[in-house]
C-alpha cells in the first residue's frame, strides 16, 4: 500500500511539472514578469496576450490574464478597448461585440483565426442556452456572415 502512495504522489508531481507547460503557460508567466518588474510591463504584447486569451472561451484564461494585470494599465487604450470585448463576450452580448470589434480591427493585426474561435464559443453558448433559434438571430449573433 506504500508504494501505491509513493507512486501517485509521484504522479501528481509529474502532473504538476506537465501544467507548467499548458497552452498559454508562457504568457501567464510574462503577465507575472510585469506585475514584479512594472517598469518592463508592454501595452503591445499584454494586448495580443489578452486577445489569445479571448481565443479560448469559455476557459478561465482571459479571467486570469485579466487578474494579473493592475487598475492603471487595464486603463489604457488598446487593453481597455479589449476588456469592454471580453466583457461583452462574457455578458452574451453577442451583436454589441461584433459592432465594437468593426470599429476596433486593428487590435487584431497578428492573432491568425480570433473570429473563429469566437465564432465557436458563441456556437457553444447558443448550444447550450437554446432549443430553437431563428436563422436570421443565429446569423446576427455570430456577425451576420451573410452580410
Amino acid at each position: 500500500m506504500a508504494l501505491f502512495e509513493q507512486m501517485r504522489a509521484n504522479v501528481g508531481k509529474l502532473l504538476r511539472g506537465i501544467d507548467r507547460y499548458r497552452r498559454g503557460g508562457a504568457n501567464l508567466a510574462v503577465l507575472k514578469l510585469y506585475q514584479f518588474n512594472p517598469a518592463f510591463f508592454q501595452t503591445g504584447v499584454t494586448a495580443q496576450i489578452l486577445l489569445k486569451a479571448l481565443t479560448n472561451l469559455p476557459h478561465t484564461d482571459f479571467t486570469l490574464c485579466k487578474c494579473m494585470i493592475d487598475q492603471a494599465h487595464q486603463e489604457e487604450r488598446p487593453i481597455r478597448q479589449i476588456l469592454y470585448l471580453g466583457e461583452l463576450l462574457e455578458t452574451c452580448h453577442f451583436q454589441a461585440f461584433w459592432q465594437a470589434l468593426d470599429e476596433n480591427m486593428e487590435l487584431l493585426d497578428g492573432i491568425a483565426g480570433f473570429e473563429d474561435s469566437v465564432r465557436k464559443f458563441i456556437c457553444h453558448v447558443v448550444g447550450i442556452t437554446y432549443q430553437h433559434i431563428d436563422r436570421w438571430l443565429l446569423a446576427e449573433m455570430l456577425g451576420d456572415l451573410s452580410g
